[in-house]
């Protein structure tokens, strides 16, 4: 008894000092960010705080932060706040489904890579995660575009939604709004706007798509290689049964981490994605703005995107620790 209460205050103890240090690191990160995204508003030419002294306009900019407001725009001065609720949600919309798809396909493909090493499948799986790493974003964007669209008239080129629809903005999500909408439409709308996501989801989600599979590969490689898989083979398990029993749970928490990080990429990657398909999204509105030198809505997107990267990458860090029994064991160490 004792030493199960000792192994449970050591435990408690560890998760404390793990989020003590995810929290400190999001703080700091942030808070180095915002030095950033308020030189962009204060030392640029034009600068809507560059006539108050240094520490009063960082001031006055921090309170804005901490009210989600970010000024106007120098450009038709609508406040930054309202086209961030139209964009950031379409960006995430398309972001949070690429890399729903990278993790449905790439998880089971470096699987099947690391089981049936040096063979077809492996060789087969491995030259399209090269070649699909290879292949710059925009060129793959013109390709699809130029096949699906302009030659087979399948898809359409850009947008979220066909103008002949009136889609009601609730949550910013154009399939949760179509979903939610009580148009006698309903269902075409749905249809539609699946038919304008095909292409920049495939589109963005062809780079950690490829990264997936490298690091499930390498993942699964180094847990089948230990003593109990084999000694699972031995006793006559299908390799079906020791996948989801023995390396599934083993292979995915020490990658999860580097998962995080793949969102993170994938943010940078919107940018091309939605000028070429004309999305409505934060890297084109970021685009733009930089076009315009609008430099309050510059230092909103630079703040709310890179406040998105340190926010994903510390979950995925706590998420990760959590998971992996590697990096807790000392958790369960008596001292």
């Amino acid at each position: 008894m004792k030493i199960a209460k000792k192994q449970v205050i050591n435990r408690n103890s560890n998760h404390d000092h793990l989020f003590a240090a995810s929290f400190t690191f999001a703080v700091s990160h942030r808070f180095f960010l915002s030095l950033v995204s308020f030189s962009l508003s204060y030392f640029t030419p034009n600068a809507p705080l560059s006539g108050a002294s240094l520490i009063d306009a960082y001031l006055f900019y921090f309170d804005g932060l901490l009210h989600f407001d970010f000024g106007v725009s120098s450009i038709n001065g609508e406040p930054i706040t309202e086209q961030l609720k139209d964009t950031f949600p379409a960006t995430m919309e398309l972001c949070i489904l690429a890399f729903m798809f990278a993790l449905i396909v790439g998880i089971p493909l470096g699987m099947i890579a690391a089981f049936w090493r040096n063979k077809p499948a492996d060789i087969a799986i491995s030259t399209f995660a090269l070649l699909g790493f290879s292949v710059p974003v925009f060129v793959l964007a013109l390709v699809l575009t130029l096949f699906f669209s302009l030659r087979l008239g399948w898809l359409p080129v850009s947008g979220r939604i066909d103008l002949l629809y009136n889609l009601k903005s609730v949550t910013g999500f154009a399939l949760i709004d179509a979903w939610l909408s009580d148009s006698p439409y309903r269902q075409q709308m749905i249809i539609n706007v699946l038919e304008h996501m095909i292409l920049p989801v495939l589109t963005l989600a062809l780079a950690p798509t490829t990264e997936v599979i490298r690091l499930v590969r390498n993942s699964t490689e180094e847990i089948a290689s230990e003593n109990y898989i084999k000694a699972a083979a031995t006793r006559g398990l299908s390799r079906l049964t020791i996948i989801r029993r023995h390396i599934f749970h083993n292979a995915i928490p020490p990658i999860i981490p580097k998962l995080g990080l793949q969102f993170s990429t994938m943010l940078t990657l919107t940018m091309v994605t939605e000028l070429v398909f004309n999305w409505p999204g934060l890297g084109r509105w970021l685009v733009t703005a930089i076009r315009q030198q609008d430099y309050s809505a510059i230092s909103a997107g630079v703040m709310l995107i890179g406040a998105l990267v340190i926010t994903v990458n510390v979950l995925s860090d706590i998420l990760g620790a959590m998971m992996d029994p590697l990096k807790h064991k000392d958790w369960y160490v008596l001292r």
